[in-house]
């Protein structure tokens, strides 16, 4: 094992970092705090983390202080808590000049595989000059675990599947110029691969693929997240009722979801299961990153609760996968990928249901303090849906008038009719690629 660790160790410093597209996650700058990478399977985290080296190589540091190690690597399998300290031994032996003299980076993918491994963790960043950064897909412990198991010398970084800037990034299309200053064949190129992305979604290996291995490729990804993160780790003796409950939410996105509705619908097929077995796994579900869930806002924890929650799937290109009518839901998609994109800008979301009774997408708080509501619309040519959309926006602005309310659409054409103060438009595309209005 320590003759296999020492040749792992001189094989990565001596490894370039490969290609890759660059990602715009959000990395704390707090020292003394480990790293815990997380997110859902096969969404890019290993890649942040040679990002993460890429850019402090960049930096200055030299590349013998930058050392990355997959524990999931098959030739490790068995080894030991104890073992992890030839880790550091055997790096320093290597880098001698380096000990107690510069800070080093350690980058451990997979570390959830070596069991002991947060005692560990915690002493290397006590003992030595070092930095940290963690991932884990396992069932074993769940990516957010990391961070958690670290009692606090972590902070998260959440990594998604690619945003609509990162695709198009990756597709080396990506806008440099102010969308203002985009010509009427950007514009139109834009609009065009929006729809696109979110027909076919984000995951970094489902870009370009045709529609058939896509759909093959993400049911896949789904599979596994539900045996793995969720049947294996929490040893779920009945897994009918969470397949069904997982073909449910992928397939009725951005829908109100109701957990004694589906209940009762669960008994009258003669499917036995509790009603708070049902909150356990949407549970499971969520943490397992597959959806991400929408409560109403309100300052009653109890009203939270007894209201039914919106569940959106963690990739609008999963939506296309389970959907069971067969034409396109772009509404359901774009208010997916803006759900997202505010997870990526760090706001916490609600959605609203104003006094009057109408129903706002959502009402998000910036990490600088900053409200705004989103009505999401795919469509505004329709005289009526503009009236009712902009009747809710309306209602809710009147509710929440620290906020600041946007109705964005999917396509580039702005509303037949001038919009009452205080409404903003914005065209989706713009949006999500983050253009100043």
């Amino acid at each position: 094992m320590r003759d296999l660790l020492q040749q792992l160790i001189a094989d990565s410093l001596a490894a370039p970092p490969p290609s890759f597209t660059r990602r715009d996650a959000y990395l704390p700058a707090i020292p003394g705090k480990a790293i815990a990478v997380v997110g859902m399977r096969r969404s890019g985290k290993t890649t942040f983390l040679w990002q993460c080296l890429s850019d402090r190589l960049q930096a200055g540091a030299p590349r013998a202080a930058l050392l990355y190690l997959n524990f999931e690597d098959e030739r490790l399998a068995g080894m030991q808590a104890t073992d992890l300290q030839w880790v550091v031994e055997d790096y320093y032996r290597l880098a001698p000049d380096l000990r107690d003299r510069q800070r080093v980076t350690f980058f451990f993918d997979e570390i959830q595989v070596v069991q002991g491994w947060e005692s560990f963790a915690r002493r290397l960043m006590d003992s030595e000059q070092a930095d940290l950064f963690l991932t884990s897909s396992s069932a074993r412990l769940l990516s957010r675990e990391v961070a958690t198991s670290m009692r606090g010398r972590a902070l998260e970084v959440l990594i998604h599947p690619f945003s609509l800037r990162e695709a198009l990034r990756h597709a080396g299309v990506e806008p440099i110029e102010p969308c203002a200053s985009w010509s009427k064949a950007l514009r139109t190129e834009i609009d065009e691969r929006l729809r696109a992305y979110l027909a076919a979604g984000g995951f970094p290996e489902a870009q370009g693929v045709p529609l058939r291995d896509r759909r093959d490729l993400l049911r896949s990804y789904v599979d596994v997240a539900i045996l793995r993160d969720v049947i294996e780790r929490h040893a779920v003796s009945n897994p009918l009722p969470l397949r069904w409950l997982q073909r449910h939410l992928l397939a009725s996105p951005a829908t109100p979801f109701s957990v004694q509705k589906f209940y009762d619908a669960l008994r009258s097929q003669g499917i036995g299961v509790g009603k708070d077995t049902l909150h356990t796994f949407l549970g499971y579900l969520e943490d397992s990153f597959l959806v991400r869930i929408v409560s109403l806002h309100s300052a009653s924890e109890r009203q939270r609760m007894v209201n039914p929650r919106k569940v959106y799937p963690v990739d609008p290109g999963l939506i296309p996968v389970y959907d069971r009518v067969g034409r396109p839901n772009l509404g359901a998609a774009l208010e997916t990928a803006v759900l997202i994109e505010l997870e990526r800008r760090g706001c916490e979301v609600a959605y609203v249901r104003t006094r009057e009774g109408f129903e706002v997408d959502f009402l998000a708080r910036s990490p600088e303090g900053e409200w705004l509501l989103l009505q999401v619309c795919a469509d505004l040519s329709d005289a009526a849906t503009l009236e009712r959309e902009v009747r809710a926006l309306l209602s809710a602005a009147a509710d929440h008038p620290h906020a600041t309310p946007l109705l964005i659409s999917l396509d580039a054409i702005p509303p037949q009719t001038e919009l009452p103060p205080p409404l903003r438009w914005q065209p989706a595309a713009a949006w999500l690629l983050g253009c100043a209005q």
